[in-house]
């Protein structure tokens, strides 16, 4: 149950979210690009070189001796990153530590965590950790929902973490980077080593801003470590440890082509309205994930690019093999990877310069001169729920239980052409419902829902409605689709039981509070 107190207010969708979050003022939600940040970036404190041993080489022997040498004490905040998704094995070490040294209230503020994360409630329960502000996918969501964690959670995007630290409404006392390959200095990066990962950029921020950054690798290497994604000039310590990650956990279940007749029609309804919308066309541009529908549209559009001879200039990753195989096959000109999802990806990253790591200050920061979010033609994303109002929530599922986080989902809203691909039920639950248990992202920023059943396009978008006017695709109201699954499943979902404690925010891309996750019985 939180320990914090706060106030309630209705924000700018309609919803009621705190206004203090741990302590500290929440903003509400004031509409999409209503709120304008102030002030100066963050900055870490000013290091000296006279600090650091002269020959480079700043191995300790474990990591409980680089947290005590970082100065960890009680209330701290440390970070991680999840390039390895459910096959970390550094966040849990790190926290085993800190229970050895004794500090109490840490926060922990992962880029995202996993099932393997489960250990760490050990350390919630015990007093080590505090709260959790990062993506909550499983059982410490599940935990979160319950009302068992003291603080309240809070869920931002890939780019909204980033922003949250440059802003300063994040301070990183102390960052731990889990490294494929580094050298004694610190440089580091994901393409080579026994648990090569690809690329490090949800890290990039944690190098940046944080007051002490500790990487830990399992393949330490002399200087230099080329080419460096991590600098060794943000870092304060290295430790090597026997193992780090377990790559081929990256996959998680969730990066296989689906083999579902009706998700592979979704697939291919997604491709063909790209298609016939006139999206594809030389020199465009998409984004698709790495779940079993975007990976089957990935295929289902290679086979109308090459029917028609037309080329990409650039599609954005998390890259997969299906994507390498694009590149390799000369369909697209770049891969601009924002996480490496499969062993394909990482090779491809480590041999051919035009697969390109980026991170979230270039792709998703949205207090910046720009992203590279806006300027994609289509992204193809998923949604546990939809409402008629095209509203979507990623989180949380009917019962309303904080199952998954929010990733670059929120910041791919923004691209030109945004389009949820789902299945109209689940479970024999509806997914296209009257209002969504958890707004993540407001209707005015999805274009288009594809269904088995169907394709809704937002009445907003006449041009897209004009565009496919002429063609055979199953166009329908998104009320209709709705209401014949309903008659299919028995009737509307019930609404979820929740109490009326917070137990977590959900921020939106600017920082502002969109909406928040209520206790579950």
């Amino acid at each position: 149950m939180s320990d914090e107190g706060y106030k309630l207010e209705t924000n700018a969708a309609g919803r009621i979210v705190p206004t203090t979050i741990n302590g500290k003022p929440a903003v509400p939600f004031q509409g999409v690009g209503k709120y304008r940040p102030a002030g100066r970036k963050a900055a870490p404190p000013v290091a000296t070189c006279a600090d650091y041993p002269g020959d480079g080489n700043k191995v300790l022997t474990n990591l409980k001796t680089a947290l005590i040498k970082a100065g960890i004490e009680d209330g701290m905040t440390i970070s991680t990153h999840h390039h390895f998704r459910n096959g970390d094995l550094v966040a849990n070490r790190v926290f085993d530590a800190c229970a050895e040294i004794g500090v109490k209230d840490l926060m922990w503020f992962p880029s995202a965590s996993f099932p393997c994360h489960e250990p760490i409630i050990r350390h919630l329960d015990s007093g080590v950790v505090h709260h959790i502000e990062g993506s909550m996918n499983g059982p410490l969501g599940e935990y979160c929902s319950r009302g068992k964690m003291r603080g309240m959670g809070v869920l931002r995007s890939h780019g909204g973490r980033y922003r949250a630290v440059q802003d300063g409404e994040v301070h990183i006392d102390i960052a731990v980077i889990a490294a494929p390959t580094a050298d004694p200095f610190g440089n580091a990066n994901g393409l080579t080593g026994p648990s090569a990962c690809g690329l490090l950029g949800f890290a990039l921020a944690d190098s940046q801003f944080a007051d002490r950054v500790i990487v830990v690798t399992d393949n330490l290497i002399d200087f230099p470590c080329v080419p460096w994604q991590i600098h060794g000039n943000y870092v304060d310590f290295v430790v090597k440890m026997d193992r780090i990650g377990d790559p081929t956990k990256i996959v998680s279940g969730t990066t296989e082509i689906t083999r579902s007749p009706d998700r592979l029609l979704i697939a291919e309804l997604t491709a063909r309205f790209i298609k016939e919308a006139g999206i594809m066309k030389g020199g465009f541009s998409f984004q698709a994930g790495a779940g079993g529908i975007s990976l089957a549209f990935v295929t289902f559009l290679e086979k109308y690019m090459k029917e028609t001879g037309t080329k990409a200039r650039f599609v954005r990753g998390g890259s997969t093999k299906y994507l390498v195989k694009l590149l390799e096959e000369g369909l697209t000109e770049y891969i601009l990877d924002g996480q490496t999802f499969d062993l394909d990806g990482i090779r491809s990253m480590r041999e051919n310069p035009k697969h390109v790591n980026t991170s979230p200050f270039t792709s998703y920061n949205y207090h910046g001169k720009g992203n590279f979010a806006s300027m994609v033609d289509a992204v193809v994303l998923g949604a546990t729920e939809v409402d008629v109002n095209f509203n979507a929530n990623v989180v949380t599922h009917s019962d309303g239980l904080l199952l998954h986080g929010i990733g670059g989902w929120q910041n791919c809203l923004f691209s030109k052409c945004t389009i949820l691909s789902i299945p109209s039920f689940r479970d024999r639950i509806p997914v296209i419902v009257d209002e969504v248990t958890t707004l993540c992202g407001p209707g005015e920023l999805v274009d288009v829902v594809v269904t088995e059943r169907g394709i809704a396009i937002n009445p907003r978008r006449e041009d897209l409605i004009d565009a496919v006017s002429g063609s055979d695709l199953p166009i329908r109201p998104i009320e209709e689709i709705k209401a014949e699954v309903e008659k299919i499943c028995g009737g509307k979902p019930a609404k979820p039981k929740l109490g009326d404690e917070v137990v977590a925010a959900i921020k939106w891309v600017d920082g502002t509070v969109i909406d928040c996750v209520r206790r579950v019985p």
